[in-house]
C-alpha cells in the first residue's frame, strides 16, 4: 500500500515530535530548539526538511512547540 502525502507528513511530524521530546528535558528551551534543530540537520534528507518547514508554514498542525520552534529556525 503506497503512503499518501498526508500520511508522510504526518508521520515527520511524529518523528519530529519525538526528537524534540528528547531534549525536553533541557531547562533552557532555546538550548533545546536547537537540539533538535541540529538533529534535523545531521540526521534527516534536506527534503525532509523542507517538507516539514513548508507544513510549519502552513500552520503545521500537530507539531510540539519546541519541534515547531527548531523547525522554524531551518529556514534562517
Amino acid at each position: 500500500m503506497n503512503e499518501t502525502a498526508g500520511e508522510r507528513v504526518n508521520r515527520l511530524v511524529e518523528m519530529a515530535n519525538d526528537i524534540a521530546a528528547y531534549f525536553a528535558a533541557e531547562s533552557d528551551q532555546a538550548i533545546g530548539a536547537e537540539g533538535v534543530r541540529q538533529h534535523l540537520v545531521k540526521f534527516w534528507e534536506p527534503g525532509m526538511r523542507r517538507k516539514l518547514l513548508r507544513y510549519v508554514r502552513e500552520g503545521g498542525e500537530g507539531l510540539v512547540p519546541l519541534a515547531r520552534n527548531a523547525v522554524e529556525q531551518l529556514d534562517a
